[in-house]
């Protein structure tokens, strides 16, 4: 492998855990401050990428179905929180799990019912569109790059929020004990209203920005999700910086996999066998990781909300 296709891949897996943190930041705070299972999480990403592209195709303009994203997504989330979720709190795992996989269904038909079972494509705006040359002679897509400036400008956006603001001490405080708050006087269904909107609404970015790079369909956002949740467990439940650090993790582990496990068993075997296996493989390697990090630290690399 050269060096300018290994640092390509590389970025390939940066931009991808960028994505994922984008999806676990909400669904671990969710999940820290409210104990609440979400599996609906993945639908608000399908919610943002279909608003993206609607308003992109309806207007010419690729930032205005970004903005129509994370407000579509955080507003989706807010009504989902106040008419369903605010029932859930009080209940057990089981009950969450059921009827938020219940939302799942809800919002895929109705958004099949809305645009089609056809998908939707983006076009990347032409201000990201092009090349930037990377060390070795490759060439790297702008667009994939910015989205990996993008994540990491609004990682460290909710660093600064949660620890040096007042809404950020109250998500806290609401992590540690929820009761106390809510006896000092915070309004604490406001709270939640708001943590699971800003969760929404990272959701609904993430689905818009990928939207560009693949196609926009209906259950788009399951088997992200799914990833969120190996992430969330990796980084620890309820650390943004957990989230980030297992989510670069789990895209650089699944991407480098995918292009260097086929490689290796090359070296010993028929082209076709080493790719059936090293396939194989890589599509585990991030359970495998998962499966390690818990048996050296139970709780996640990080188990406080940092």
């Amino acid at each position: 492998m050269t060096l300018a296709l290994f640092t390509e891949q590389l970025l390939n897996g940066v931009q991808f855990g960028v994505m994922l943190f984008l999806m676990a930041a909400g669904l671990t705070l969710v999940f820290g401050v409210m104990g609440l299972i979400n599996l609906a999480h993945g639908s608000l990403y399908m919610i943002g990428a279909f608003l993206c592209a609607t308003v992109a195709v309806a207007t010419g303009s690729f930032w205005l179905g970004l903005v129509a994203s994370l407000a579509g997504a955080a507003a989706a989330g807010a009504v989902m929180e106040i008419a369903v979720i605010r029932r859930l709190y009080d209940r057990d795992h089981l009950d969450q799990v059921l009827a938020t996989f219940a939302l799942i269904l809800i919002f895929s038909e109705g958004t099949r019912w809305i645009f089609g079972s056809f998908p939707l494509y983006l076009d990347i705006p032409k201000a990201l569109q092009g090349a930037v040359e990377l060390p070795g002679g490759a060439e790297y897509p702008l667009y994939r790059l910015s989205i990996i400036v993008v994540g990491l400008l609004i990682a460290f956006g909710l660093y600064l929020l949660i620890s040096r603001t007042r809404l950020g001490m109250r998500i806290r405080a609401g992590e540690s004990d929820r009761e106390m708050i809510g006896a000092l006087g915070v309004d604490i269904r406001t709270l939640y209203t708001v943590v699971f909107a800003l969760g929404a609404a990272l959701a609904g970015l993430a689905g818009a920005l990928v939207g560009a790079i693949q196609s926009v369909q209906v259950g788009m956002g399951e088997p992200v999700l799914i990833l969120a949740f190996v992430v969330i467990v990796i980084g620890g439940i309820g650390s943004v910086k957990g989230a980030l650090i297992g989510a670069i993790l789990v895209g650089v582990v699944d991407t480098m996999g995918r292009i260097l496990l086929p490689q290796f068993f090359a070296l010993f075997m028929e082209t076709s066998q080493a790719t059936s296996v090293g396939s194989a493989l890589a599509s585990m390697a991030i359970y495998i990781l998962m499966a390690v990090i818990l048996a050296v630290k139970p709780q996640g690399l990080f188990a406080a909300s940092t």
